[in-house]
């Protein structure tokens, strides 16, 4: 029996995207026996914030909408991020802050697995919007990545010419991993061709930095406050999964950036599964997912 990861008691339903619909009828019309399940691949997203430029209390949060020829949610906004590279988990990548050793015990996996989770969030900000979460000391971060020397470093990395790790190591960077800030742990449904057992971290914009359209796997990037990205899903304008959805819904109530960052909430896997109600498909989470699971705020 295949496993849909359902949680006893009541749940909480979220909007099935067309498209996620379209293949998951495709799979619960399928024999039990002829469901195939894909392994979930390790990944690390990232939330960037920054306080809004006009003064105003709250947060904006860096976000993209993916091109609609990406095979995995295509069309619906996300945050950047990806699956891991092998050498994410290198012992070599010059390392500052919390210890591979402290971020498996937050993160609940081995010391090499949380490295490569760690390492995997910080290359893929480099990679896909030019934000780089490291600086020349434990205390420091680079400020000016204006220099075109800096797009072909990240172009190199893209192209797997170098790992991250060398990229550090020549600069005389050091990864900042205290930048970091561990929010949450989901895992694609089951009935997902494509699926991902991701981390999400946030962190704060770099003094001096600038997020930017750097990646081919968006269409679009912008600094959004999350009620606007919500009000906008609501009024179909966009889509989003669930996860996305939740954390979005984490960030309209943060009033104190640093003291978010700083909190430390408990993070436990989340994996919905799919419900029928009313004739349409939804996304079920256990009811306690949503902002009230969140500390620290």
């Amino acid at each position: 029996m295949v496993d849909l990861g359902v949680v006893e008691g009541p749940g909480r339903d979220f909007v099935m995207p067309p498209v996620v619909e379209e293949h998951t009828r495709a799979w619960l019309a399928l024999a039990e026996p002829e469901r195939t399940v894909a392994v979930p691949r390790p990944s690390s997203t990232v939330m960037i914030l920054r306080e809004p430029r006009d003064g105003s209390s709250g947060v904006e949060v860096f976000v993209l909408r993916r091109a609609s020829s990406m095979p995995f949610a295509p069309g619906m906004v996300a945050f950047p991020g990806g699956g891991v590279d092998p050498r994410d988990a290198d012992p070599d990548v010059p390392w500052a802050g919390p210890s591979p050793r402290r971020w498996a015990d937050r993160l609940g996996t081995d010391e090499s697995v949380a490295r490569e989770l760690v390492g995997a969030a910080a290359r893929e900000v480099f990679e896909e919007c030019g934000v780089l979460l490291a600086g020349p000391a434990p205390d420091r971060v680079v400020a000016d990545l204006t220099h075109e020397s800096w797009e072909e470093e990240r172009q190199s990395v893209l192209a797997r010419e170098q790992g991250f790790g060398e990229l550090l190591t020549r600069r005389g960077l050091l990864l900042r991993s205290d930048l970091l800030s561990l929010r949450a742990h989901w895992t694609t449904p089951v009935c997902e061709p494509r699926r991902y057992d991701t981390r999400f971290f946030a962190a704060r914009l770099p003094e001096g930095q600038r997020a930017a359209h750097l990646t081919t796997e968006a269409e679009r990037v912008a600094w959004a406050r999350p009620g606007a990205v919500l009000e906008a899903q609501r009024e179909g304008r966009e889509l989003l999964l669930p996860p996305t959805q939740v954390m979005l819904e984490h960030l309209t109530r943060v009033e104190d950036l640093d003291g978010w960052l700083a909190a430390a909430p408990a993070v436990t896997r989340v994996q919905p599964w799919p419900v029928e109600r009313d004739g349409a498909l939804w996304m079920r989470c256990p009811a306690e997912v949503g902002p009230a699971q969140e500390a620290g705020v």
